[in-house]
Formats: structure tokens, sequence, C-alpha cells
């Protein structure tokens, strides 16, 4: 079942571009960590998050299906509450050796470093029940902010 904010929050999005799209609606990170789920939502909203990354394997044990692009998803932080929307651009299926410091850039998380991206993934995923090393399949999706729209700053 949906919850009626996030619901509210599509519909606004959705009169004020004209959009007529399935969306789905999700946090980052674990669920068991909600102060990590906001802190990346808020990397979304505000700042450079641009790209995501997930384990292939998490995705064809749960028979999800995988990111496309067009998809909608409005972004929940750590309470479940919608702090914007995203559109995927790009999904790729890689793996993790061949993770790119372009990628690690774009996903715009601790210094944007491949190093730091790697050792934070490799550690995420781990606890996630889904350990990988160089040959593991991973989903690289990118995406663009689409609401809130960013202000254009005045001149």
């Amino acid at each position: 079942m949906e919850a009626p904010a996030v619901a509210a929050f599509w519909r606004t999005f959705a009169e004020a571009t004209g959009t007529s799209a399935p969306y789905t609606a999700w946090a980052f990170s674990l669920e068991s960590d909600s102060e990590l789920a906001t802190e990346l939502a808020l990397l979304v909203r505000d700042g450079p998050k641009r790209a995501t990354t997930s384990v292939l394997a998490e995705y064809e044990a749960e028979g999800e299906p995988l990111p496309a692009v067009g998809d909608y998803s409005v972004i929940l932080d750590g309470r479940g509450r919608p702090l914007c929307i995203i559109r995927t651009t790009s999904v790729e299926i890689k793996p993790m050796g061949s993770v790119t410091e372009d990628f690690a850039w774009d996903e715009g998380e601790g210094d944007r470093t491949l190093a730091w991206w790697r050792r934070v993934h490799l550690e995420a995923f781990r606890l996630a029940g889904y350990p990988v090393d160089d040959e593991s399949a991973l989903v690289l999706e990118r995406f663009d902010l689409v609401w809130p729209e960013k202000a254009i700053p005045s001149t």
C-alpha cells in the first residue's frame, strides 16, 4: 500500500509537469539505516548524486525488474517521506572491476573517488548479504533529478 504523502507528492509533480507515467517509491541504502537513506536522498535532491549501483544478483533473487531508461522514482528519506523524483537515463550491467572513476564521481558520495566508491560498496553489498568481487555483475544506473526543479538563480 502506498503512503498518502507519496501519492500526493507524485500528483503535485504530475499536475505541474503534465506527466502521466507509472512510478516506484523507494529509499537508498539498507532498510535498517534510515540516517544513510536520508543522507543519500538529500545528495540527490540538493547535491551531486546522479547515479546509483546495485547488485544484479539481488534483482534476480527477489524477482524484481531491473530499472529501465525512462523510469520515474519517488525517492524517500529514511522515514519514508518523499524528497524528490528522478528519471532513469541509463542502465548498464558491468562487472565491479569495470566501474570507472567517472561513474564513482557521478554517484556523488564520499570524496567521489573510485577507491572510496569501491571500499564503501564492497562493505554495503556484504552487509546486504551480497558479497561481491571484481567479477560480480552490478547494475549501474544514472538518472536526472526532475522534481523539485532547481531554482534558477536571479541575475
